[in-house]
């Protein structure tokens, strides 16, 4: 990962200082270890933090402009498909002087305009800047994996890949939002675009942002669709999903420095390590973080992947206190999260960089193939949608007369919860099969302020 920051000034007559600017760049120095680059032009300023993974050059360096210097780019991530887009943008005239996928950006934004983003396949966070149309344009990968934070002040608009990098802007006000803590509670996440901190936002996933004098419009660039649906046998679709975990495996691998992959001994990120072993001539490197009570410890399964695809298997027990884990995570995070996850990641991910530059793993797995229990729970609740809706609530309120006794037994308290479920929407419904604490916790955790509305 590298680190991205700026800042514009509306009055195009105060100009961005340079100490700015390090300032903002130096909390994001842990993203990008392998160099600093930062440019000013009056009221405007860019800065990167640099982890070299492809074309290791000074030259490839950033911020990073075109050929006249009309646009300016600070940008984090990797282009996946940046090699056939630069043939086609030289086969339009562009100019490379790098093997970057960060000029490709330059290039395609020059070609294409806003359109650009349709084009890229990868995981960004970007920061452009246009001279001729004095505007500056940000945007965000298609399923966000790539931070982009921003804070509109009445005289300037800062920018960052963390929240820490616009707090080292004195201007930025540093007061919690009492609506994203209300949504920390029962998500454990606070959702885009708010943050824990009043003022600040998060650039949604898939969407560009581009402020011209001082005005902010967003933008969506894409949306998942789910029709329409296909038809196809058990046998072509297995095929056809096999293929494209090959192929986005394969894209990924490229890279001028060493990679391997993290590996739980899931079925996630051990479908990763098989497809990285059929693409590689070299053995995988493969990490592993285990705990001391065997209840948690899942190397066991990990060997056996590594076994089975003769990695290069590394493993880490994690013996530290949690107690000392957790302030780092706190500094790294900026603002509440609650995945216990974090913990191990952050210790492999220490482990891991000793070893390489770059990891695969198999985060979003649950999520695209519907690994979570309240997939499969929503699912067969849905069955009882056929009851209308205002039977299902009529039953809730016969369960809430019966006596407390009663309601207490085991049977009855998981029909309640069940009942409870279903005598509410559907939206609503699986909101709260992801959530945590309720309304009433909620209420018992924060002091409602005036006029606020839970």
């Amino acid at each position: 990962m590298c680190g991205i920051c700026g800042k514009v000034y509306f009055d195009s007559q105060r100009a961005v200082i340079r100490a700015e600017l390090e300032r903002m760049s130096q909390t994001l120095e842990h993203r990008g270890p392998d160099g600093e680059g930062i440019w000013t032009n009056g009221h405007v300023g860019l800065a990167h933090r640099r982890l070299a993974i492809i074309d290791l050059r000074a030259v490839a360096g950033q911020p990073m402009s075109n050929e006249d210097g009309s646009i300016w780019l600070t940008f984090n991530g990797e282009i996946y498909n940046f090699q056939d887009l630069r043939v086609e943008l030289v086969a339009h005239g562009h100019v490379f002087r790098t093997t970057s996928d960060t000029e490709v950006i330059v290039h395609a934004y020059e070609e294409y305009g806003r359109e650009c983003l349709n084009y890229f396949r990868g995981m960004f966070a970007f920061a452009l800047w246009d001279t001729r149309k004095r505007t500056l344009f940000l945007a965000r990968d298609r399923v966000g994996k790539k931070p982009l934070y921003y804070y509109r002040g009445h005289d300037r608009f800062v920018f960052g890949s963390e929240i820490k990098a616009l707090l080292a802007d004195p201007a930025v006000p540093r007061e919690p939002d009492p609506t994203a803590l209300d949504h920390y509670l029962a998500l454990q996440y606070i959702p885009a675009p708010l943050t824990a901190f009043r003022g600040i936002r998060k650039l949604p996933a898939a969407h560009w942002l581009e402020l011209r004098d001082g005005h902010v419009e967003i933008g969506r660039y894409w949306k998942l669709r789910y029709n329409p649906k296909r038809t196809i046998s058990m046998r072509d679709a297995v095929a056809e999903l096999r293929w494209h975990l090959a192929e986005a495996v394969r894209l990924r691998l490229v890279s001028d420095v060493p990679l391997g992959a993290f590996l739980s001994g899931g079925i996630d990120s051990s479908a990763v390590v098989a497809y990285m072993a059929n693409a590689l001539d070299s053995p995988v490197r493969t990490f592993s973080v285990g705990f001391a009570e065997d209840a948690f410890d899942e190397r066991p399964f990990a060997r056996m992947i590594a076994e089975r695809y003769e990695t290069a298997h590394t493993e880490l027990v994690v013996e530290a206190p949690v107690a000392d884990i957790l302030p780092r995570l706190v500094w790294h995070y900026d603002e509440p999260f609650g995945d216990a996850s974090a913990v191990p990641s952050y210790a492999m991910a220490a482990l891991t960089r000793q070893h390489v530059t770059v990891v695969l793993n198999g985060d979003g797995g649950d999520e695209n193939f519907a690994g979570y229990d309240r997939y499969i729970t929503d699912r067969l609740i849905r069955r009882g949608d056929i009851v209308p809706l205002p039977l299902r609530r009529a039953f809730i309120a016969l369960l809430q007369h019966l006596p407390e006794g009663w309601r207490q037994r085991q049977p009855l308290r998981k029909l309640a919860k069940i009942a409870l479920l279903m005598a509410q929407p559907p939206a609503r419904r699986y909101a709260r099969l992801g959530g945590h604490f309720t309304r009433r916790r909620v209420r018992a955790c924060i002091q409602t302020p005036r006029g606020l509305q839970w």
